[in-house]
């Protein structure tokens, strides 16, 4: 009942319009009117879509950023660590938001799980991956100034690391706003609420493209702010690249 609520038709069924060729009813793929019309509707599901997505990564963040220094300093834990990552990521996400629901109830929050499940995988590997990749020299001149096992970690390996960090931080999202789409089964899925409504009503087109566009132009928008921020806190990186 409550995903019936959620996916509830709010905006105004499409009016039939007479196709000058032949009388077909008009149902274009990309139309203002609609947009217009239904714009309280448009905005709402992309905030959500929005919020669930950042808060799913940042969760995921402190979560990896953890797991993967564990892995870095005790390098046996690493398999264990980035097999369970693995095998969670292969979870169907339909089949895992579905899971989830008997214990979380329908809504927010199993989406939200899965959405940090599947973060895991990318983030974890890219966090050791990048604190592997530190340059020897550059631990050695940190030893010979007297840098600890931990102090090294968070100081130079870490910082050191974060081209690696942000990059997977870059795919985990892009990825997360597709998977988004997907809550719509347990009653929250952003843009996906739209998609799925606009099949609903006789594959209404205008309401499929608008949510997928704006599915797109959202992944593009944060990748974007992402690599942004990538070269702000690495400089070092974008000097070394340049020369």
């Amino acid at each position: 009942m409550a995903l019936t609520s959620a996916l509830r038709v709010q905006h105004d069924v499409p009016a039939v319009v007479t196709a000058a060729d032949g009388g077909a009813a008009a149902n274009p793929w990309l139309s203002w009117e609609y947009v217009q019309r239904n714009w309280g509707d448009i905005s709402h599901a992309l905030q959500q879509h929005t919020s669930l997505t950042l808060q799913a990564i940042a969760i995921a963040v402190l979560i990896a950023i953890p797991l993967g220094m564990l892995a870095h300093l005790q390098p046996r834990l690493a398999a264990p660590i980035v097999g369970v990552s693995s095998v969670l990521y292969t979870i169907p996400s339909l089949a895992l938001f579905t899971v989830l629901v008997p214990f979380t109830g329908i809504g927010r929050t199993p989406v939200l799980i899965g959405l940090v499940v599947y973060a895991l995988l990318v983030l974890v590997r890219n966090v050791i991956v990048g604190l592997g990749g530190v340059d020897d020299s550059v631990r050695d001149a940190a030893r010979g100034l007297g840098y600890g096992r931990v102090r090294l970690l968070l100081t130079v390996e870490l910082p050191n690391a974060l081209p690696a960090v942000i990059a997977g931080v870059r795919l985990a999202t892009v990825t997360t706003v597709a998977l988004v789409t997907v809550g719509v089964a347990v009653g929250y899925g952003g843009l996906g609420e739209l998609i799925f409504r606009g099949f609903r009503n006789n594959k209404y087109h205008a309401e499929i493209l608008t949510a997928t566009l704006l599915c797109l132009a959202l992944a593009l928008l944060l990748d974007l702010v992402w690599w942004l921020i990538g070269r702000a806190v690495t400089p070092w990186a974008r000097r070394r690249r340049e020369a």
